[in-house]
């Protein structure tokens, strides 16, 4: 599975609700070093396996979709 890569903003951005997250839902305040570790993790071990789910669901859609299409030309 290929890593999942974020734009700088987007990196910047969920660092920022991972933080947040720890905040509220921890009640811990952690840095932005571990903010990234976090999401460093995230992203190489789970975030393939939504993104493949993602991929499996377009393509059901998708061919659903042609499937009616093709219903439509008969």
């Amino acid at each position: 599975m290929s890593k999942v890569k974020l734009e700088k903003e987007q990196y910047k951005e969920v660092v920022s609700e991972i933080r947040k997250y720890f905040e509220i839902e921890r009640e811990e305040s952690i840095g932005d070093l571990q903010g990234q570790l976090m999401l460093e993790f995230i992203l190489e071990k789970i975030a393939p396996y939504i993104y493949n789910q993602a991929i499996a669901d377009m393509q059901k859609y998708m061919n659903e979709k042609i499937d009616d299409m093709y219903g439509y030309m008969l």
